[in-house]
């Protein structure tokens, strides 16, 4: 039987990018691997015609009006058809390329969940300095309340098995929903997980992040789903 692998992207306001983040999609390389290929694109209320352009692209869009990261993606997790999924932003930081080869990782493996890493292989000046201390502290906060085995916890690139997604109770509507979904995999669900290497290049258009407002909000949101447990 033909495996479905489902690619979702979440998209606010990424016309700069969106057609050409879709093309860089190696569909022909999925193909030859007996793998067939859905792109989901999550438009959460673009004012860009990003929709629109995603749509011409070849990409199946969905619209989720309510703002957020995680509410993007809750939706797109719910339309999904496919029985592997691949996440990766709409802004091109992600490199498209490389998920064939992971997807063949997961499957030769036998893992659950593949998490990537974007530090092992970061060249100077991609990611501010703030967002590198940042992202330090929710590192290690994550593995110190969950013994998380990444050392990414809030890279945006994964690839899963959808049927985890059954057992998963993932609440968080806002870019907390990234370090959500590990956590829900490596700690509560106890999946055969693992982390790969992956290239983080610079962003077309404006940035979503707002590194205060966010880094706060996912540091107190490990501490409140500690709590929980």
């Amino acid at each position: 039987m033909t495996r479905l692998i489902s690619i979702i992207m979440p998209a606010l306001d990424e016309a700069a990018s969106i057609a050409s983040v879709i093309a860089s999609v190696p569909v022909d390389k999925f193909t030859s691997r007996g793998l067939d290929v859905e792109i989901l694109v999550v438009d959460n209320g673009s004012k860009d015609g990003t929709g629109h352009l995603a749509r011409k692209a070849g990409a199946r869009v969905v619209h989720e009006p309510r703002r957020g990261y995680g509410q993007a993606y809750l939706r797109g997790f719910k339309e999904a058809k496919g029985d592997i999924i691949c996440t990766m932003d709409a802004d091109g930081t992600y490199p498209a390329s490389v998920l064939p080869d992971m997807v063949e990782v997961l499957l030769r493996e036998n893992l659950d969940f593949i998490n990537t890493n974007r530090f092992t292989l970061m060249t100077n000046g991609v990611m501010p300095k703030i967002n590198k201390v940042g992202n330090a502290i929710l590192n290690l906060t994550g593995q110190a309340l969950f013994r998380l085995p990444f050392r990414d916890s809030q890279s945006g690139m994964w690839i899963f098995r959808a049927r985890l997604l059954e057992k998963m109770n993932l609440q968080a509507t806002d870019m907390a929903l990234s370090q959500e979904i590990k956590i829900e995999a490596a700690y509560r669900l106890k999946a055969r997980c693992a982390e790969l290497p992956v290239h983080y290049g610079y962003r077309s258009g404006t940035p979503k992040l707002r590194p205060w407002h966010d880094g706060v909000g996912n540091l107190l949101s490990l501490f409140r789903k500690r709590l929980c447990w």
